[in-house]
């Protein structure tokens, strides 16, 4: 009797036992939330979920951070300057779907209210030349953070975005002269990955590439106020493909292109481009100059194929403005300028326009040709597209 009994007790706590430890299982949680501030010294992964963006979020280098799909992250203008900042050697991982894109946006839904996600690389760039000629292969940047860019590694690797759509960006801090964008990629090469991205009512660019040799598919920038796509110090990317703007309300050029007066030997190629401007939308400063759909300035050059362009219809505005003489003699004159396959909607529209110095355009034969079946940029639709309720690609 007296095993029995015994017996019976080591039975009852075995099983009191595995009770306890099956209470103790935690189960993972299926969404997220929380503040992100402040340094991201070691990497780590917010999973689906809703976020608080707070002040100067920057990922250092050696750092990852990745965001899973279905992610909203919640900037709030009451908070100062708050922006996603990636240093070089940082990777921002950024895994969205048509269906569940990552989506940053901010509390008052006001164009300018954050900084909007700012990646820098370690990509070449040239920003001008010295007084004996030298090509200056360094700048700081523009975004008040006064961070120097520029490097050796074409193919660096700053992450990879998909399905990411920024909102009401653009903000414009110190003395009004820095500015943010919705996206700005700093020297950033070209293994990072940039698809299917949304800039979407920012105070300043959509999309600004200061230099690198980053490429970027299937961008949409909607109702930015200043340009829509702009770049500087020597962007070369290579395999750019369906870029769209839609301009409403304010907006300046389509795409601006310049290469900080360097008559360089490389640039960028861009296929599949659908450039709008709403009727009745103004330049952002009330410039009467800033009118264009696409302009070149300052040694800007590049390869732009399969383009439609409409609503540029303002009094002055052009299809295609060559802003500087130098860039007319050294780009246009010189073949580093191919405008190829486009439609423009309007016959009112010039095709070509000059600056103030009253130069003659004329581009060598078969680089800029015209075709009334230019189809512009291809887009899927989806989630990623539609900000409350409002379909983007309508308008495309």
């Amino acid at each position: 009797m007296k095993k029995l009994v015994l017996s019976l007790s080591l039975l009852s706590l075995i099983f009191a036992s595995c009770s306890s430890s099956d209470d103790d299982v935690v189960t993972p949680p299926t969404t997220g939330s929380g503040e992100i501030t402040g340094d991201i010294t070691a990497s780590k992964t917010f999973i689906k979920g809703t976020y608080t963006l707070s002040g100067t979020v920057r990922i250092k280098s050696g750092v990852t951070l990745t965001f899973d799909a279905g992610s909203t992250i919640t900037a709030d203008v009451t908070n100062g300057t708050d922006v996603l900042l990636v240093e070089k050697g940082g990777m921002l991982n950024i895994a969205g779907t048509a269906a569940e894109p990552v989506v940053f946006t901010e509390k008052s839904k006001t164009a300018g209210s954050w900084g909007g996600i700012i990646l820098f690389g370690d990509a070449p760039i040239v920003s001008g030349k010295t007084a004996d000629g030298t090509p200056i292969t360094t700048a700081t940047s523009e975004d008040g953070t006064n961070i120097v860019y520029g490097g050796t590694n074409a193919a660096s690797n700053s992450g990879s975005l998909k399905y990411v759509r920024v909102e009401y960006a653009g903000k414009k801090i110190l003395d009004g002269n820095s500015e943010m964008n919705g996206f700005s990629f700093y020297a950033v090469g070209s293994g990072t990955v940039l698809e299917n991205l949304v800039a979407y009512k920012g105070a300043d660019d959509g999309f600004e590439f200061y230099g690198g040799t980053v490429s970027a598919k299937n961008l949409i920038s909607y109702g930015n106020t200043d340009d829509s796509f702009d770049w500087q110090d020597g962007w070369q990317g290579q395999t750019n493909t369906n870029w769209f703007a839609y301009q409403t309300g304010a907006g300046n050029f389509g795409m601006e292109i310049e290469a900080k007066s360097v008559n360089n030997l490389f640039f960028p190629k861009v296929s599949n481009i659908t450039l709008r401007r709403a009727a009745g939308t103004v330049t952002e400063a009330g410039a009467v100059t800033e009118i264009d759909a696409i302009q070149f300035k300052k040694q800007g050059n590049g390869e732009y194929s399969n383009i439609v362009i409409s609503g540029y219809t303002s009094t002055g505005a052009a299809a295609v403005r060559i802003q500087d003489a130098a860039t007319n003699t050294d780009q246009v004159s010189g073949g580093k300028i191919k405008i190829l396959n486009v439609k423009v909607a309007e016959t009112t529209t010039p095709l070509t326009g000059t600056g103030a110095t009253g130069f003659t355009v004329a581009f060598p034969t078969g680089n800029f040709t015209t075709s009334t079946t230019a189809t512009g940029a291809a887009l899927t639709p989806g989630a990623w597209a539609i900000v409350d309720g409002v379909n983007l690609l309508e308008k495309l």
